[in-house]
């Protein structure tokens, strides 16, 4: 079956390899699309410190089961569309034993520590399925990031009281805008983009900033009382890496879910100053995954405006490259793999 390999930076190929083979707890899952993901992005460019190369891309999954072995539970039938949680637990690491198993010490998510579903079929084992008769395939495809927002408005612990404060507004973004609309906080988003900021109006917020022309802690200030009550970071720059302490309302609830690339420097006081919560978010529960689908399920969120790009398997290299000099361009990129 043909797979495709990031091989090293700026390079790709598709090679033949065998069709996994399944064991008891296992399902073999025919892969339909796989939406590419920034930490690709960063595997493509020789940029991702996690991911060792050569290396199959891909977890943000859409398939249909093609078999599944003697223990899988009946309510997963051949024919059955899903997605998948990409990620591993070892079950025994002080993340694991606390219940926080997305957090795992040891994990190795696909398409990153491990090869991912950027392939013809997949074995994995069935407790990581995740089903819905409601959802077409590309919406099964944005499951999975959209979590990672959602897990990031639960680590906040985001109510309905909230104004809450979502600083980038690609894919992850939109999760955390999305999931913090979805538990009743009234939400700002800010980015330098209009046309994504338009996708997060429609995806929950109620304002948008853009900093490309607007003064962040001006139009925050006007729009909260004093500050949002949770700035939920979806950038990974140091400057919003400070924004988000420096804007943050006092007893205020700060939450990264990326990671800026190099060293930030704070004003330290205004941790102990504001008694900040700072929380990092890694990942998603289960839990997240059963709100987006049923998020999804109940309709209106733009799941046809965060899809920029629907490619065929034969452009996944192209993609990746088409992205890598075009960034601003994309939201989320699908590779339909029979198309």
């Amino acid at each position: 079956m043909k797979a495709f390999y990031i091989t090293s930076a700026g390079n790709a190929e598709t090679r033949n390899i065998p069709r996994p083979a399944i064991n008891d707890d296992e399902v073999l899952l025919r892969v339909q699309l796989v939406g590419y993901c920034g930490s690709d992005l960063n595997t493509f460019r020789g940029r991702n410190p996690m991911a060792s190369l050569p290396r199959i891309p891909g977890h943000e999954v859409a398939a249909t089961i093609e078999d599944g072995g003697d223990n899988v539970p009946g309510q997963f039938k051949q024919g059955m569309n899903v997605t998948l949680s990409p990620y591993t637990s070892c079950g025994t690491c002080p993340s694991c034993r606390n219940g926080r198993t997305n957090a795992c010490q040891f994990n190795q998510t696909m398409g990153v520590q491990r090869d991912g579903a950027l392939t013809e079929y997949i074995s994995v084992p069935w407790q990581k399925l995740h089903a819905s008769k409601k959802l077409s395939l590309s919406e099964l495809a944005i499951v999975e990031p959209l979590t990672v927002g959602f897990h990031a408005a639960s680590r906040g612990n985001v109510c309905g009281n909230d104004t809450v404060a979502v600083l980038g507004c690609g894919a992850i973004g939109l999760g955390a805008i999305s999931g913090s609309a979805w538990r009743g906080a009234k939400v700002i988003a800010v980015d330098i983009d209009d046309a994504k900021l338009e996708i997060a109006k429609k995806s929950g917020a109620s304002f948008t900033i853009n900093t490309s022309r607007q003064n962040l802690h001006e139009e925050l200030q006007k729009l909260s009382n004093g500050g949002p009550d949770v700035i939920i970071e979806a950038i990974g720059l140091p400057s919003t890496f400070k924004a988000a302490v420096e804007e943050v309302a006092f007893s205020g609830r700060v939450v990264y879910i990326g990671y800026a690339k190099e060293p930030v420097s704070y004003e330290t006081k205004l941790f102990v100053q504001k008694e900040l919560d700072v929380r990092g978010s890694r990942n998603a529960q289960q839990e997240d995954f059963a709100d987006v689908i049923r998020m999804l399920e109940g309709g209106g969120f733009p799941s046809d405006r965060i899809i920029t790009h629907s490619l065929p398997f034969a452009k996944a290299g192209d993609a990746l490259a088409d992205w890598d000099r075009n960034p601003a361009l994309v939201t989320k990129i699908l590779i339909d793999l029979y198309k």
